[in-house]
């Protein structure tokens, strides 16, 4: 990658929100998900299905960000298991990906931060 592209990694573009989350809040924690057939069709590179983690960096009663390890599809839907305040209870939850930007490093293939909204 040329220094020009590097550069462009972090131009993330930016588009005005009416979207407001004061109650949105910092965790950091492991967050198991699932990426199933029934729940997106197939993922080319990884086969039918998938399940691996990732690390929520915030949460709010709409989404929650996850900085994950490979880079999901807009719109895809997976389910995540959501953390509770009881530490061994995990509630499974759907929950739409909504916006994925690379994280702008040279990490092994790569990071992302996923913003990801709840499915009701």
């Amino acid at each position: 990658m040329g220094a020009e592209e590097k550069a462009h990694d972090w131009e993330w573009p930016l588009a005005p929100s009416s979207q407001q989350h004061p109650e949105r809040v910092a965790l950091l924690r492991q967050i198991p998900y699932e990426i199933s057939p029934s729940l997106y069709e197939e993922l080319p590179e990884m086969g039918v299905g998938h399940r691996g983690k990732a690390l929520s960096l915030n949460i709010c009663s709409g989404g929650i960000l996850l900085l994950m390890n490979h880079e999901p599809e807009v719109n895809q839907v997976m389910k995540v298991q959501v953390p509770t305040p009881v530490n061994l209870a995990r509630t499974p939850t759907l929950a739409e990906v909504r916006w994925v930007r690379k994280v702008p490093y040279e990490i092994h293939d790569g990071l992302y931060f996923v913003g990801v909204k709840f499915v009701l």
